[in-house]
C-alpha cells in the first residue's frame, strides 16, 4: 500500500477554504485514478496547537499508481487547483505502508 498525506496550514479564510475544497477540490480529487481509498477533515488540532488546519489522505495500492495517478490528467488538475484555496500552501508526503 502506498499513501499520500496532504497537510494544509491555516488558510487566510477557513470558511472560503472549506467552502470550496468541499464543493471543487474533492470532486476532483475522488478522480485520480487507481485510488482506493480516500478521506479527509478540516478539523486538525494538535496540542499544544496544530499549524495545519486540513488533511487529506489517499490510499494506493503501490508507488507506481500513486506516480501514474498523479502524472495522470486528473492529477494535473488536482495539482493546478490547490494554489486556488489553499492561501497557506500544502504539504504534500507520500510514502509506502509497512505492513505487520
Amino acid at each position: 500500500m502506498h499513501k499520500l498525506v496532504v497537510l494544509y496550514p491555516h488558510p487566510v479564510d477557513p470558511e472560503a477554504f472549506t467552502a470550496y475544497y468541499e464543493r471543487t477540490h474533492l470532486p476532483l480529487a475522488a478522480q485520480l485514478p487507481g485510488m482506493l481509498d480516500w478521506r479527509y477533515s478540516t478539523r486538525v488540532r494538535g496540542a499544544p496547537e496544530s499549524p495545519y488546519f486540513a488533511v487529506f489522505e489517499a490510499d494506493f495500492p503501490d508507488a507506481e499508481t500513486f506516480a501514474a495517478a498523479m502524472d495522470s490528467p486528473q492529477g494535473r488538475a488536482v495539482r493546478a487547483d490547490v494554489p486556488r484555496y489553499a492561501s497557506g500552501g500544502a504539504v504534500v508526503l507520500d510514502y509506502p505502508v509497512a505492513e505487520r
